[in-house]
């Protein structure tokens, strides 16, 4: 706990550094978003705490661990770069692993997150101060965009790439709303989906992703359509739906967001762990896992307190196909004798 505690202060801070630098002794940063710069700053702590407490746990520890350890390993390492490369685009770009359990699934989650991405990416700049733009001094229509204080490219304002940036959180918004409805339909007909979700895990992720880009969506349609009617009501309501879900993102299940990465070194484990030695089992001599999988998995369960040491050797260097079959002769020699 002191040490998740710890590590999540050091990254707070140093966010809070950067947010006070990349905003030029906060020049640039807008005082009207100092509630979502708070809200952000909890989050991160809440989130670094949450992450380091997790990678404590035993079984996370050991995946940490020997992930980087069979990453880093030279007689592999050219070939999982190679692999990384390929890895990272399919798993998170496009989500394979998900289109593998249907194509509506895959649709929902592709929607919510290049939406939710794409708003990450314009709205955190934005409200650190990181990213701002100001008009020409020989040219009042066109848009010079500093990042970090550094000027960088100029456009018009009136040009279909401003039309394109400064509506990026529209285009964003109707990524997610639409994700968001396939993923509620998929809820509500699925009865076996139906059958195991919460609310608390499964509905109000999608409730507060839709009431953050509607509210947006609102916002845009105030200024825009309607001279500003409602505007200040607005603002208010979509700040709070947005501080709350910044608020809610180490506790709930969005917290998986950040979990997800963890799971390449995983991947990478079981690669090297299948070009090593095999575990043979101990009653019918068949390799069934990797070595390396088995003896970190009894090193596991002696950290957590369970013993499955046997006259043979361990239970887990027992095949499950054996293992049954051994259940299945206990049983019935239980059975024979009456007990």
């Amino acid at each position: 706990m002191i040490k998740a505690t710890g590590l999540s202060s050091l990254v707070t801070a140093l966010l809070a550094i950067l947010i006070i630098v990349g905003s030029r002794n906060l020049a640039h940063f807008d005082a009207a978003l100092v509630a979502y710069t708070f809200a952000t700053l909890f989050a991160t702590f809440g989130i670094t705490y949450r992450y380091a407490m997790w990678l404590q746990r035993p079984p996370t520890a050991m995946y940490w661990r020997r992930g980087w350890q069979v990453f880093l390993r030279p007689r592999y390492l050219a070939g999982n770069i190679a692999t990384w490369f390929v890895r990272v685009p399919n798993e998170f770009g496009l989500n394979h692993f998900i289109a593998r359990r249907g194509v509506a699934r895959w649709g929902a989650h592709m929607l919510i997150m290049w939406g939710c991405v794409i708003a990450v990416s314009i709205t955190f700049p934005l409200v650190f101060g990181w990213i701002h733009f100001e008009t020409l001094p020989e040219d009042m229509d066109w848009y010079r965009t500093y990042v970090f204080g550094f000027p960088t490219f100029a456009f018009p304002i009136h040009s279909l790439m401003g039309f394109l940036i400064f509506h990026g959180l529209v285009w964003s918004s109707f990524l997610v709303i639409a994700g968001v409805m396939l993923a509620m339909r998929r809820r509500m007909r699925d009865h076996g989906a139906a059958a195991l979700q919460q609310f608390a895990e499964d509905f109000l992720p999608l409730i507060l992703l839709f009431a953050i880009s509607v509210t947006g969506l609102m916002l845009t349609a105030s200024y825009t359509w309607m001279r500003g009617y409602g505007y200040d009501f607005l603002a208010i309501l979509h700040a709070l739906t947005v501080i709350f879900t910044l608020l809610w993102l180490p506790f709930g299940k969005f917290f998986h967001i950040f979990q997800r990465p963890a799971q390449l070194g995983v991947g990478f484990y079981k690669d090297v762990g299948a070009l090593e030695a095999q575990a043979k089992c101990r009653r019918c001599n068949e390799p069934y896992a990797s070595r390396m999988h088995v003896d970190d998995l009894i090193e596991v369960e002696r950290q957590l307190g369970f013993n499955y040491g046997m006259e043979e050797g361990h239970y887990q260097q027992i095949c499950p196909k054996c293992r049954r079959a051994l259940l299945a002769l206990a049983q019935g020699g239980m059975w024979r004798s009456g007990n």
